[in-house]
């Protein structure tokens, strides 16, 4: 295997010494149940695959870029009943940001992305406190599932081990997907309140939501969507590491 330059975990100290990266991603996914024919590390590679082909694709643009290894515990306080889903508390999020930011700043690496997997995590806020903290680093986040219109892909709605995530990992690790005859249909029950379907928001207890733990029918997945869509995604996510390395964190307005 050739090591990746892009790919912190891969590269060596020689290397990293010299390179004067502009922007560090770090990919953080969760470890849970998704339905009967995905693993629990589903968001986890996810998160791996894009993380490293976008920055692929803004290196050999010439942007520098680091990817950081994947967080592979979420947020799953909706989940805590589900044997093995493991639970980090938004306030450990915040902990463990912090003190990477923190080495970001010491060393003067100026901007961070996370690369947020999981549904249940959200570093907005987070993110909205460490700025104040350390203002010298650029902090920003995407979810990867929302930078492509996953509409142009997939039909059956959904949002975990549904069609959109079995046909991406039916492109990025089959030999992981068992034979979709065995996943469960994703069936969910939904809030009686109309106003928590629509406009309110609170957690969903989802072993009251879905026998399965699967959210969203996947019998149409398909490993040529989740090739287009992750192609999507990718060269969507790889442009904007190039412009994000290029730009002045004080002139980002026009």
């Amino acid at each position: 295997m050739t090591a990746r330059p892009y790919l912190l975990a891969e590269t060596t100290w020689q290397a990293v010494r010299a390179a004067a990266f502009e922007v560090v991603v770090l990919p953080w996914g969760a470890t849970e149940a998704h339905n009967y024919h995905l693993p629990y590390g589903t968001d986890n590679y996810q998160c791996d695959y894009v993380a490293a082909e976008a920055a692929r694709l803004a290196w050999e643009q010439g942007a520098k870029v680091v990817v950081l290894p994947t967080i592979p515990f979420g947020v799953n306080t909706g989940q805590l009943d589900i044997t093995l889903d493991m639970n980090l508390n938004p306030s450990t999020q915040l902990a463990i940001l912090r003190d990477v930011v923190r080495v970001l700043a010491r060393q003067g690496i100026p901007k961070l992305l996370v690369l947020n997997g999981h549904g249940g995590n959200d570093f907005r806020q987070h993110l909205r406190e460490l700025q104040a903290e350390f203002p010298g680093v650029f902090l920003c986040t995407a979810s990867l599932f929302h930078i492509a219109n996953r509409s142009e892909f997939f039909s059956a709605p959904g949002d975990h081990a549904d069609e959109m995530e079995t046909s991406m990992m039916l492109h990025i690790a089959p030999e992981l997907v068992r034979p979709l005859a065995e996943a469960g249909p994703g069936a969910s029950r939904r809030f009686r309140l109309r106003a928590l379907r629509e406009w309110a928001w609170a957690q969903r207890e989802w072993s009251q939501v879905t026998a399965d733990t699967g959210v969203g029918d996947p019998a149409a997945a398909t490993a040529a969507k989740g090739a287009a869509f992750l192609q999507a995604i990718t060269k969507e996510l790889g442009q904007f590491l190039v412009e994000l390395a290029a730009a002045d964190p004080h002139d980002l307005y026009e």
